[in-house]
C-alpha cells in the first residue's frame, strides 16, 4: 500500500510542513471520520434515546449500531458489554469505583505493572486505601519486560485485581497479557486490561484474551477526542453499581429511591459524546479498510529502521527491549547532558513533533532513574523520510548542545 497515499487522508499531515511522530498521545484524523462527524451534525443531529421522533430515531440507531461495530471489532459476545466513556481514563475509573470498592477486602491486593499509566494507577491507590487492602507492583528486567517469575511471585492468592497495559506507552514494550490473564484467573483474580496503545496497532480479541475488563481511548485510534470504551463481561458488569447518575440511566425514579436501567445504559448517564462515537465507528471501519495485517508490517518495516537508525547515534541513550518481535511502535530515548524538554523544543523549531516528559508514567521513570524521557511515536501514516528527518534534527540538536555537555 502507497503510504504517501495514504497520508492524503489526513488534512492536518497534508496542510503543514510537519513531522508527527506523537501518535502515542493522539493519533491524526483521516478526512473519512472527519465527513463523518459533519454528515452527522448536517442530517442527524439530535438527542438519542430521548425523542420519538423520526430524527431522534435516527440519531439513536447511528449510536447503537456503533456500539454494535464496536463488539464486533473486538469480538465482544454482546453489544451490552460495549459502555461508552469519555476516555480509557474514565473508563478505568469506573472500575474502580463501582467493582473496586464494592468487592475489595481489608488485606487483599491489586496488582498493577509498574508500566502503568497513571490512569490506571492512582484510582487503585484510592481505593486500596480506602478498602485497606494492599497495591503491589510487578516490576520490568534489565530488558524492559515483566518476567514469568514476577508475575508469579507478584500475583497470588491474595490477588483480586491485576491492572495491566498491553504496551507500555512510554518503553513500548508488549506486556505477554495472554500469560498473566491465564495466570490470574487460576489465582481467582479478575483483570482489568488498558489496550490504549496496542488496539491502534494490533487487533484486539477480548474473547481470546479472556480480560474481566477492556479499555482504551478512541483517539489514539484515528476517532475523535474524548470518546472511549470500557468492555466489561456481561456477568460482572450486571453485578456492578452505577458510577455516574443521572438521565437515562434510570428506570424508574421515585421521591426517595431509584431503579437503575439494564446494560449498556446503566453506565452511560446523560447525554453521550454522540459525535465522538459516530466517529470512533468512522474510524473502526477506516482502521478495517486498511487491515491490521497492513498495519502491522508498515509500522514493523518502519520502527526496525528507527531503532536501527537511532542506535547508530552515539549521543542517544534508548531505553526499549533488545527483543524486536516485544517491541511495538514507540521509542523513548536521551540526549546525554540536554534535558528532553530542551531537545523538543529545538526539534519543534524544525517541524518534528515528539513527546517530552514523564508520559504520565511517573513511577516508571522513577523506578528507571530518571525524570522524563524524549519519545517518538509511529503509525502507519509515517514514512522511514520521518524518521531520517527525525535523525538529522537530533544531529542539530547535538551540534548545538555539544559543548555545554559534561564528559
Amino acid at each position: 500500500m502507497d503510504i504517501k497515499q495514504i497520508k492524503k487522508d489526513f488534512p492536518l499531515l497534508e496542510n503543514n510542513k510537519i513531522t508527527y511522530l506523537d501518535s502515542g498521545a493522539t493519533t491524526q484524523k483521516p478526512q473519512q471520520v472527519i465527513k463523518a462527524i459533519e454528515k452527522f451534525y448536517k442530517k442527524t443531529n439530535a438527542n438519542p434515546h430521548r425523542g420519538a421522533y423520526s430524527l431522534s430515531i435516527e440519531a439513536t440507531e447511528a449510536y447503537e449500531n456503533t456500539r454494535t461495530k464496536i463488539a464486533k471489532f473486538i469480538n465482544a459476545k454482546h453489544k451490552e458489554e460495549i459502555i461508552f466513556c469519555k476516555n480509557a481514563s474514565e473508563a478505568l475509573n469506573l472500575i474502580a469505583y463501582s467493582y473496586g470498592l464494592d468487592n475489595l477486602k481489608e488485606g487483599e491486593e491489586v496488582v498493577l505493572s509498574i508500566m502503568e499509566h497513571h490512569s490506571n494507577l492512582v484510582p487503585w491507590q484510592y481505593v486500596t486505601k480506602k478498602t485497606q487492602s494492599n497495591l503491589k507492583y510487578m516490576y520490568i528486567d534489565e530488558n524492559y519486560e515483566i518476567t514469568e517469575e514476577e508475575i508469579k511471585t507478584k500475583i497470588t492468592e491474595k490477588t483480586k485485581i491485576v491492572g495491566i497495559s498491553h504496551i507500555s506507552n512510554v518503553l513500548g514494550t508488549i506486556n505477554n497479557v495472554k500469560e498473566i490473564i491465564k495466570y490470574a484467573h487460576k489465582k481467582g483474580a479478575i483483570v482489568v486490561l488498558d489496550v490504549s496503545q496496542s488496539i491502534p496497532h494490533l487487533k484486539i480479541d477480548v474473547q481470546e484474551l479472556d480480560a474481566d475488563f477492556v479499555v482504551f481511548s478512541g483517539h489514539k485510534m484515528l476517532a475523535p477526542l474524548g470518546i472511549g470504551v470500557l468492555y466489561g463481561k456481561r456477568e460482572i458488569l450486571n453485578n456492578m453499581k452505577p458510577f455516574l447518575m443521572g438521565g437515562d440511566m434510570i428506570e424508574y425514579v421515585y421521591e426517595q429511591d431509584t431503579t437503575y436501567a439494564p446494560l449498556p445504559n446503566k453506565f452511560e448517564a446523560g447525554t453521550q459524546n454522540v459525535e465522538g462515537v459516530i466517529g470512533l465507528g468512522a474510524a473502526i471501519d477506516y482502521i478495517n479498510n486498511i487491515g491490521y495485517d497492513t498495519i502491522e508490517e508498515i509500522e514493523k518495516e518502519l520502527v526496525k529502521y528507527a531503532r536501527q537508525e537511532l542506535s547508530k547515534l552515539d549521543f542517544l541513550e534508548m531505553y526499549m527491549t533488545p527483543n524486536e518481535e516485544n517491541h511495538s511502535a514507540v521509542i523513548s530515548f536521551n540526549i546525554n547532558g540536554v534535558h528532553p524538554h530542551d531537545v523538543s523544543s529545538v526539534l519543534d523549531s524544525q517541524g518534528i513533533c515528539i513527546r517530552s516528559g514523564n508520559h504520565c508514567a511517573q513511577p516508571l521513570l522513577r523506578f528507571l532513574g530518571f525524570d522524563s524521557t524524549c519519545r517518538a511515536s509511529f503509525y502507519f501514516y509515517n514514512t522511514k523520510d520521518d524518521v531520517d528527518t527525525l535523525i538529522i534534527g537530533l544531529q542539530k540538536v547535538y551540534d548545538m548542545f555539544k559543548k555545554y555537555i559534561k564528559k
